[in-house]
């Protein structure tokens, strides 16, 4: 008597059938139901809130009275209180304008912050796919040899002599396979959600971050180039002052000659000249290392790039500053800091999530056959249907320990943004004193340039008279000289002061440039 169940009827196995179909119908209900329930679940966590930041009213420098005598402030007008996008142009400069726009195309800064922004949007796309199922397959073919002791073992005993007859039935089969595995962990508590916050917020302040590079290195530039034309206003000075002295040099010759000097003036006035001379030649140096800081810049070989000689000519344009609150919206890098606070704050909430279950919906189905005639036929299907709920009864305390760190990293972007602002207003006020000091510097350095001129002019007609010695007209020479190269220090160092004061204001950038949620998740380029 055979001890395996009997083969069902056709009746039977019909119903059997009937019975499937029934049962597979209320799971894929219980499935879509819990899905619909599940997808209007809740977010965990904190929500988020800009924290304030200590903001003046006005910025102190910018008084009534400091205006008329101030180069390159300028009250805003109504429509009129923003820079615009291509800053540099305002110092109407047609070669520092080409070289601003090699820089947006060939800076390798700028193109390394610009990669690392393509990787954050990509990530932004790597949570987003969280949102549906994972669909998977593993087809296979097998060839499977049984034990033949196990299969002895299964048959033989029990049936007496005829056991042993069946242990050399078939022992070996191929198994072909195809399934399809599908799950899904449905957004119950909004952990998904604050994955995809978090790396929206991260791309954001990605992007913000590339913005503060292009602006810085479009400052750095700026700056750059006006202290090589103020190297060649510079040495335009120093080769004008050599011609002079060489003049002076042949007047005091020929009073020698005549008895009326003596060799020690014509040594004076040789130092001075040879003096000048090898001043007047190091100044190439100076220049050379700025035009190849600008070669690096622009992404070119220092070997392959050179600039014309022009002195600096350039005064500080006329900039509107606005007011202290527009600051927050204006500098990358303020908007950058505020960003990681906001993707601090999805943080904490994808940490709280983690004490809530997990319920994940899994399906697997496919065909299955000892015969590949027979694989792809309706009685050669299997599956199965059902959710799954995961839930840490225990950790020690593990959760609530991640909470917290993520709270004090939330505390720590919370300080660093107050700290932005911070070092915002201060290179504001900075610049604006810079400017303002410098006008006055520099006009008194004009004055003190056209008394040093009329020094000389005295000095030089008492000693062609004979009342004076040829050292006094040195002296005077040598406070002339100083007087000038003064006065040009001081407009690279106002020129540098109007960039550095646009770079703080933000340059032609504002928050409302920042890619939203939607475009950082449209399709990658």
């Amino acid at each position: 008597m055979s001890c395996w169940p009997t083969r069902p009827m056709p009746q039977e196995t019909e119903q059997q059938e009937r019975r499937n179909r029934i049962q597979v119908a209320r799971m894929v209900c219980i499935a879509t139901g819990a899905a619909v329930m599940f997808a209007a679940g809740c977010t965990v966590g904190p929500k988020y809130h800009t924290p304030s930041a200590p903001t003046p009213s006005a910025y102190r420098e910018l008084t009534p009275a400091n205006f008329p005598t101030t180069d390159g402030w300028k009250v805003a007008q109504p429509k009129d209180d923003e820079i615009r996008g291509k800053w540099w142009e305002v110092y109407n400069d047609a070669e520092l304008n080409a070289l601003e726009e090699q820089v947006n195309i060939s800076n390798q800064s700028i193109a390394a912050a610009a990669a690392s922004f393509f990787s954050a949007r990509a990530l932004v796309k790597e949570a987003r796919s969280q949102y549906f199922p994972t669909l998977s397959t593993n087809p296979s073919i097998s060839q499977i040899r049984q034990s033949a002791s196990l299969r002895t073992f299964s048959t033989g005993s029990g049936s007496g002599t005829g056991g042993g007859s069946s242990s050399s039935a078939n022992l070996s089969f191929t198994e072909y396979n195809l399934p399809f595995d599908a799950s899904w962990q449905p957004d119950l508590f909004g952990k998904i959600r604050n994955s995809v916050r978090s790396q929206v917020y991260g791309a954001q302040a990605s992007a913000a971050d590339l913005e503060n590079t292009r602006l810085t290195v479009q400052s750095e530039l700026a700056i750059d180039y006006f202290s090589l034309r103020t190297q060649d206003a510079l040495q335009e000075l120093l080769d004008s002052t050599v011609i002079y002295y060489q003049e002076s040099l042949k007047l005091t010759q020929a009073l020698y000659e005549t008895g009326i000097d003596s060799d020690e003036a014509v040594a004076q006035a040789e130092t001075q000249l040879e003096t000048t001379q090898a001043q007047a030649t190091g100044v190439g140096l100076t220049r050379a290392q700025f035009e190849h800081a600008i070669a690096v810049l622009v992404g070119k070989p220092a070997s392959d790039f050179s600039i014309p000689v022009e002195p600096l000519k350039a005064k500080p344009p006329a900039i509107p500053f606005g007011i202290p609150s527009q600051l927050l919206e204006r500098r990358p890098d303020i908007a950058a800091s505020e960003r990681l606070m906001a993707q601090a704050n999805a943080q904490i909430g994808i940490a709280t999530a983690a004490y809530y279950p997990t319920v994940t919906l899994s399906a697997v189905l496919g065909l299955e056959s000892t015969s590949a005639a027979s694989w792809f036929t309706w009685p050669s299907r299997f599956w199965s249907v059902g959710p799954a709920l995961a839930e840490t009864l225990f950790d020690a305390g593990l959760r609530h320990a991640t909470v917290q760190q993520f709270r004090g990293a939330y505390d720590q972007t919370v300080a660093n943004y107050r700290l932005s602002v911070l070092t915002g207003f201060q290179q504001v006020e900075d610049s604006l004193a810079a400017l303002r000091i410098l006008s006055l510097e520099i006009q008194q350095q004009d004055t003190a340039v056209r008394s040093a001129e009329r020094n000389l002019k005295v000095a030089t007609d008492r000693y062609k008279l004979g009342i004076d010695p040829y050292l006094n007209v040195i002296t005077a020479q040598t406070l002339l000289l100083g007087a000038k190269e003064t006065a040009v220090g001081l407009r690279n160092q106002q020129i540098t002061a109007s960039v550095q004061l646009i770079e703080a204001l933000g340059g032609g950038w504002g928050k409302s440039q920042l890619p939203s949620g939607q475009q950082l998740m449209a399709k990658l380029p």
